[in-house]
């Protein structure tokens, strides 16, 4: 019982540091993505998704608000900048239902905007991943992001084809109700913020000559720097794995900073003001994640003294071996479409027990960015919109986050061996 006590009480406290630690963090990332998408990169996002909705929901007519919202959806989500996807998300679904021909029963376009949602691609992994790995002493915290974009590619494939291919089951058919009940139209729920879709066709004021110079100057800096980094390099260390590791551990934070802080000047936003008008937001998420933390992480403190979690995860253990994964990423896995806390706990956990580098810790890393929390989604999306039948959603939801956490597997062990 010392075991389990001691346990509890450590976790505990952990679990307050690691929040302290992610503050900076949060607050410095969410500024600088907020800066970047004010400077154009939003812009240059919806530009290329607007050509690819228009052909995955034909059935939405192009200057219907519907289209515009999931456009800004699924920018955001790419961004990762989930805090603002969640009302274009909401309001896509009101707008989606005014054109349901079959209402409380969810349509085909419903089904595939709820279906790619939780498991869309995404330009960089979680902030509060990448800190979590710099807390945890990881030598190379980036070294999880092209595994991530890989199993969120994965999953965002399956879900889209796993949907395409349930809709025309006659299982999964649309159906009006049949309770003599009256149908009450969807609202917009009065709580949602209000929702501006941008002009994405205005004309953008042309780059001066000033910023030019000092992007070409950036350029080259850049260009230079990796030269003479890989010139110095030891001799007999071949190019290549020298590169990825320079660039993985300390180029990467770097000229993602002064890339965002580049668009946003290129942009002419004001660097500074949007920079901590938008860091409060990491603030709040990581006040507000605190108490589901403490808990999620006493909970496994408790259960790893007690011995039972060893018990486990020996048992497991010949089994998920044969298929290359630790037993102890598992608990990871099965809470990750549940909850965005409780996974995050348990990979915070993995990080410190086994090390952010170990092979199990760069997978769990690497599972926390390869979905979102699905029945979270699915709940707040469908609740919003007063859909009571679902159809297929649900599973092509399930095949997605398969999908991912297959992915990640696949991707972790072509890049960490």
């Amino acid at each position: 019982m010392e075991e389990v006590s001691n346990g509890a009480l450590q976790n505990a406290k952990s679990a307050v540091q690691l929040v302290i630690t992610l503050v900076g963090g949060m607050v410095l990332f969410l500024g600088l993505v907020r800066v970047a998408a004010d400077g154009g990169l939003l812009r240059w996002v919806v530009r290329g998704l607007r050509p690819i909705l228009r052909r995955l929901f034909p059935e939405i007519p192009e200057d219907h608000p519907a289209m515009g919202a999931m456009i800004m959806n699924f920018a955001a989500n790419i961004l990762g900048l989930g805090n603002a996807a969640t009302p274009f998300g909401i309001k896509a679904m009101v707008e989606l239902n005014r054109l349901n021909t079959t209402p409380g029963s969810a349509t085909n376009a419903m089904a595939l905007f709820l279906a790619i949602n939780p498991s869309s691609i995404v330009l960089l992994p979680p902030t509060g991943t990448v800190m979590a790995r710099v807390e945890a002493n990881s030598a190379i915290p980036f070294a999880i992001w092209i595994p991530t974009l890989i199993a969120t590619a994965c999953s965002t494939l399956v879900a889209f084809t796993t949907c395409r291919l349930l809709q025309g089951l006659p299982v999964f058919k649309a159906r009006l109700r049949d309770d003599g009940e009256p149908e009450t139209p969807a609202e917009e729920p009065d709580d949602l913020p209000e929702v501006e879709l941008p002009d994405l066709d205005a004309p953008r004021e042309p780059v001066g000559p000033g910023r030019m110079a000092l992007l070409l100057a950036m350029a080259a800096a850049v260009v230079a720097g990796l030269v003479v980094q890989v010139a110095g390099r030891e001799p007999g260390t071949a190019i290549w794995p020298f590169f990825r590791d320079q660039f993985f551990s300390h180029w990467t934070l770097p000229l993602l900073i002064a890339g965002f802080v580049l668009v946003g000047v290129m942009g002419r936003v004001r660097v500074y003001d949007v920079l901590v008008d938008a860091g409060r937001e990491g603030l709040d998420v990581a006040v507000r994640i605190v108490p589901f933390l403490v808990a999620i992480l006493v909970a496994i403190g408790m259960f790893r003294g007690s011995g039972a979690l060893d018990l486990i995860i020996g048992a497991l253990q010949p089994l998920t071996s044969a298929i290359g994964v630790p037993a102890e990423a598992l608990p990871m896995a099965l809470l990750r479409p549940l909850s965005g806390s409780g996974s995050f706990g348990v990979m915070a956990e993995i990080l410190q027990t086994h090390g952010a580098d170990s092979f199990t810790g760069l997978l769990a890393s690497t599972l926390m960015g390869s979905t979102e929390t699905t029945f979270y989604v699915l709940a707040v999306y469908l609740g919003a919109a007063r859909i009571g039948d679902a159809r297929h959603i649900l599973p092509a939801c399930l095949a997605g986050d398969f999908a991912g956490f297959a992915g990640a597997v696949v991707a972790c062990h072509l890049f960490f061996g």
